[in-house]
């Protein structure tokens, strides 16, 4: 169909079908992005009838993935990545090795080329990071130890596959493609060594510079007054420097974005940034699913089922067990495997563009195009559902394997406190479960008073780091109880909360007061509705962020204008 203003029509159209299928999805208690995926078969070259422009939706979509790895980074602070690499860097790179050998497997069997065979292996290695995002924020759990160590292992797994991207041309010939591509190529050692360059120059451009100039110019636009600016010079900044490092850098949008993020985190302006880019990301963000939906064929289904389903068993099983695996080995608790697992067990973006890119050097024949987009489509369907499987196959597999159960109570020399602890820490002492922002800021008003406390945190990593300043730490969740039980939490005076992690809440509070009935519990909420249930139930005392500030600020007007 001809359309006189195709950027126009493509909008309503898929801003109109998502709307009206994701409405359906949710009452027939489905995901929403399932609609969203089905308006964008509908309106697509691929159905009958009104055709959108997919060249266009895919632009679209990209700005969703910009705003939303930008958002990602006003909430994720380069250390936070640096605390959870000992994970995500070895577990990014082995899960995409073993799941690169399962997709080649799987192209050896059918007969492709090498080179097919390798690209089509690492289309189904490489997880959406805007599926991961939308899942995390759903559940609330964007925040939590769980949550870094997953966007952290996508960021490292978006590294290696730009690394990939730029390598494929000049190896087209030696895998397989058109002789006169490796003809044109340079030499690879010069094609390696420009990429990492170019990548750790935009790295360092945006640690040491941006850190500094992203902050002054968000402040300089506040001291306005004008919300029209402050939005505009978010969503510039959002766009310009993930542009600017894809033209500049051969850096992805995506990772251009996220680092535009990180540095804009200095900034005190950071949360009202990620406020006011909120709606312009979730509009965009339903763009991508509907661009997915658009660009896939649903004939795929019907004249190749059984190498569907063989595609979507690689990414849904292949990604989810190894991911699984990788993270027990490195001695992380069981919810923190299985959410991880959750989380690679689809792909998305990464893949198409890699894909298209096979396709364009002669290497990945059209059939593997269309099986990756049937990939993309059913994983992302089903993604959802796996991470509502997470509890109930975590209390499944503890109660009825063994194995499991030791697994979860291995000897780790960090999930208990060490036989040369003060007995101080052991009685009497306030157990404080998370260490991050206002963690530590509890931990340091503690310190100055001289009250003794134990805390219980996921991150080993930090864990170690505190026992090495002689801070008594437990590393583990907190939700299990015998993490509490190692933190002495019978004969606590206290119990604080510090960690955003709604969904174990009321499990802690279960358990210190089981292990304690006694025990005074303290915690922190980010929304009203859950500070009102929370305080229905009488859990504890609860703290309300915004709640608290209004306090605060209150308080202090309030004395300025007292009689005197």
């Amino acid at each position: 169909m001809d359309h006189s203003m195709p950027l126009i029509t493509t909008i309503a159209a898929g801003f109109g079908a998502a709307l009206i299928l994701g409405f359906i999805a949710e009452r027939l208690k489905l995901p929403a992005l399932v609609g969203y995926l089905i308006a964008g078969i509908l309106i697509g070259p691929a159905t009958p009838g009104f055709v959108a422009d997919v060249h266009i939706a895919s632009q679209l979509s990209e700005i969703g993935i910009m705003l939303l790895m930008f958002g990602v980074g006003l909430h994720f602070s380069p250390d936070d990545l640096l605390a959870v690499k000992r994970v995500a860097v070895p577990g990014a790179v082995l899960q995409m090795g073993a799941t690169t050998a399962l997709g080649m497997g799987l192209a050896w069997w059918w007969d492709w080329s090498v080179g097919g065979m390798l690209i089509f292996g690492l289309s189904l290695a490489c997880a959406s990071t805007v599926v991961l995002l939308k899942s995390l924020e759903a559940r609330n759990t964007l925040d939590t130890m769980n949550g870094r160590i997953a966007v952290g292992w996508l960021v490292v797994q978006d590294l290696v596959t730009v690394l990939v991207l730029v390598l494929l041309p000049p190896l087209a010939g030696v895998l397989g493609g058109p002789t006169d591509l490796a003809a044109q190529a340079k030499p690879l050692w010069i094609t390696l060594g420009q990429t990492l360059l170019q990548v750790s120059a935009f790295i360092a451009l945006m640690l040491i510079v941006g850190r500094r100039a992203l902050p002054w110019l968000l402040w300089q636009v506040a001291r306005t007054g004008s919300r029209e600016l402050f939005t505009l010079s978010v969503i510039a900044t959002a766009i310009g420097i993930a542009y600017g490092a894809s033209a500049l850098f051969n850096v992805s949008f995506a990772l251009g974005a996220f680092f535009a993020g990180t540095v804009m985190r200095e900034s005190e302006f950071s949360h009202r940034a990620a406020e006011e880019s909120l709606p312009l990301r979730d509009a965009f963000s339903v763009l991508f699913f509907v661009s997915v939906g658009m660009v896939v064929n649903p004939a795929i289904l019907i004249e190749q089922p059984l190498r569907v389903l063989g595609v979507v068993l690689v990414i849904v099983l292949g990604n989810s067990l190894a991911a699984f695996a990788l993270v027990m080995l490195l001695r992380y608790p069981l919810n923190t495997a299985l959410t991880i697992a959750a989380s690679l067990g689809q792909i998305g973006e990464f893949s198409i563009i890699l894909a298209g890119l096979g396709l364009s050097l002669g290497l990945l024949p059209a059939e593997g195009l269309s099986l990756v987009l049937a990939g993309v489509l059913i994983s992302i369907a089903l993604n959802s559902f796996l991470f509502a499987a997470i509890e109930p196959l975590r209390r499944w597999v503890l109660k009825h394997s063994e194995f499991a159960r030791h697994l979860e109570q291995r000897q780790d020399p960090y999930a208990e406190l060490p036989m040369s602890t003060e007995r101080k820490y052991l009685e009497g002492q306030v157990v404080l479960v998370g260490f991050g922002r206002v963690g530590r800021r509890i931990a340091k008003a503690l310190d100055e008073r001289g009250i003794p406390y134990v805390v219980a945190e996921q991150n080993r990593d930090l864990v170690e780091g505190l026992r090495k300043k002689g801070i008594a730490a437990v590393s583990g969740n907190a939700a299990d109880p015998a993490v509490l039980i190692q933190a002495h939490i019978a004969n606590a005076a206290m119990l604080v909360v510090a960690t955003p992690d709604p969904l174990n809440v009321r499990q802690m509070a279960d358990t210190a007061r089981a292990l304690n009935p006694e025990i005074e519990i303290v915690l922190r909420t980010h929304s009203e509705e859950e500070s009102s249930l929370l305080h229905t139930e009488e859990i504890g005392t609860i703290f309300f962020g915004e709640e608290e500030l209004a306090k605060g600020m209150a308080s202090h007007v309030l004395q300025r204008f007292a009689p005197k």
